[in-house]
């Protein structure tokens, strides 16, 4: 993908900007890594000996990847024989900094044969889709008043402060997980932004406990 494709995917006539990028470990190592700069601050710099430019690329990054080389891990029964170093060098090719900059890590586990035909469960697509609409209308007029900022993520320093400030227990939460979980100054920040991001989902004027441990649990993976 070149600069000038990142850029019409953000800045074009798409409704959505999406970068799908499927089982991420196949590609080489320092190409994913290019990604870093662009997904942190959304734009791409190309450098020569006589001029920088500057190109606008803000676009949302979905990633997946297999759990190893084979696909098997999880299943002892057809699990290579390098099992659990397969997974430990497949996953090993997204390094730390780049999965960091990821904000939601959901492990997806095979679906059980006796479930293919059970009555599904859960909201329906369009319920779903009202209830996002209302958190965006909810972002819109969130910031009205800042002309470059459209959503939660695009919040930082003293604004993302304010408007992302948890209650005390969600603090402590925080703080506490923080601490454990090692989390980097780029993570807690992330972290702030998904749990605002699910108050507005739930429709709640302040972000709490349950906020925070939703946000927080998308980061805990077999990786994390």
């Amino acid at each position: 993908m070149t600069c000038g494709e990142l850029t019409g995917i953000a800045y074009g006539n798409r409704v959505f900007s999406w970068c799908v990028c499927y089982i991420s470990p196949e590609f080489a190592r320092a190409v994913l890594e290019t990604l870093r700069q662009p997904i942190e601050t959304g734009d791409v710099v190309i450098a020569r000996a006589n001029a920088h430019v500057r190109y606008p690329c803000k676009f949302l990054l979905v990633a997946a990847a297999n759990p190893c080389k084979c696909g098997y891990l999880p299943d002892p029964a057809r699990a290579c024989a390098r099992v659990p170093e397969c997974g430990v060098d497949y996953l090993g090719r997204i390094s730390g900094p780049l999965m960091d900059r990821f904000d939601l890590r959901v492990e997806v586990p095979p679906v059980e044969f006796a479930d293919l035909d059970s009555v599904p469960t859960g909201e329906d697509t369009a319920s779903v889709a009202a209830r996002v609409a209302r958190a965006r209308q909810i972002q819109t007029e969130r910031f009205a008043e800042h002309p470059r900022i459209r959503v939660n993520a695009d919040a930082e320093g003293a604004l993302l402060d304010r408007i992302a400030a948890p209650d005390a227990e969600g603090k402590a939460l925080l703080l506490g997980a923080a601490e454990r979980l090692g989390l980097s100054a780029r993570g807690y920040h992330r972290v702030l932004r998904v749990a605002r991001t699910i108050a507005d989902l739930d429709g709640a004027r302040d972000i709490r406990r349950p906020h925070l441990a939703e946000a927080l649990s998308f980061r805990l993976t077999a990786r994390a």
